[in-house]
């Protein structure tokens, strides 16, 4: 993992879009090895490997999602999104997005239109998923958000967002049934095939 910290200056939210513009713009002409997910937290770079078993879990959670909504669900993976707070141009894992929901006249999804985000850990991120991203995904008012913890073998699952947090937390050892049939994404996800590191 490589984290690169800029200068942390509060700005207006038009600001700070143009700053992770330019941010994003000198990632994509930087040699960021293939395989590497990168995204901006809090103004700080983070690059971390993607591996198999991130990916199988994502795949799994992206599949249950076009079998509950169909195919033409608007589900986003490693898309970036600017959420609430200085400097947050995430890309989360999963991201799905209202079937009315478009694109801002930056080109990019709202996320006071994201509907359910899923985030899969790495050892070296894993501080970013709990806390800042946490935090703001609540902030944005983000419904339902899935952590996948392959080295715990546990999915905790975060509900009803309230200022920065959320009041509902549910955790889920792999192999059992995570029944959101609760809350807006009105589904059950199989956690039986999620592998574990």
């Amino acid at each position: 993992m490589t984290v690169v910290d800029i200068d942390r200056i509060d700005m207006a939210d038009e600001s700070n879009v143009q700053t992770l513009d330019a941010m994003f713009e000198m990632l994509e002409n930087m040699p960021v090895p293939e395989g590497y997910k990168v995204e901006i937290v809090g103004g700080s770079i983070f690059m971390s490997p993607q591996r198999d078993t991130h990916w199988e879990i994502i795949r799994r959670i992206v599949r249950a999602l076009e079998d509950e909504f169909g195919r033409e669900v608007k589900v986003k993976s490693d898309v970036r999104i600017d959420f609430p707070g200085h400097l947050n141009g995430f890309c989360p894992d999963v991201a799905k997005v209202a079937d009315s929901a478009s694109r801002n006249a930056h080109g990019q999804w709202n996320p006071e239109d994201v509907e359910f985000i899923a985030e899969v850990i790495s050892k070296s991120t894993a501080a970013n998923d709990y806390g800042p991203k946490k935090a703001a995904y609540a902030a944005a008012g983000v419904p339902v958000y899935l952590i996948a913890d392959p080295y715990t073998g546990r999915c905790r699952v975060f509900t009803h967002p309230k200022s920065d947090d959320y009041t509902t937390e549910l955790t889920v050892t792999f192999g059992d049934e995570i029944n959101l049939t609760a809350t807006e994404l009105g589904l059950i996800l199989k956690t039986d095939k999620f592998p574990r590191d």
